[in-house]
C-alpha cells in the first residue's frame, strides 16, 4: 500500500476524530501535499545522525558553525 493510499485513509479518520468536515476539494488538497512531503518527511526520519556532534551554545540568530 503507497503512502497516498493509506493518506486517503487517515486524514478523514483524523480529520473526522478533531470533529472537522472537510468536502472533496480540501481532502484533494490535504491528499496532494502529503504526497509531495511525506517522501521526504521519510528521508529525513532515516537520517542517522548519531555520530552528529551537537553545536555547543548555538546563537540561533546565525548560520550553524
Amino acid at each position: 500500500m503507497e503512502a497516498s493510499e493509506r493518506a486517503e485513509e487517515f486524514i478523514p479518520a483524523g480529520l473526522a476524530s478533531l470533529g472537522i468536515e472537510a468536502d472533496e476539494v480540501e481532502l484533494a488538497v490535504m491528499n496532494a501535499a502529503h504526497g509531495m512531503f511525506w517522501p521526504a518527511i521519510l528521508d529525513l526520519l532515516s537520517l542517522d545522525t548519531v555520530e552528529v556532534v551537537p553545536e555547543r551554545n548555538p546563537d540561533l540568530s546565525q548560520a550553524p558553525q
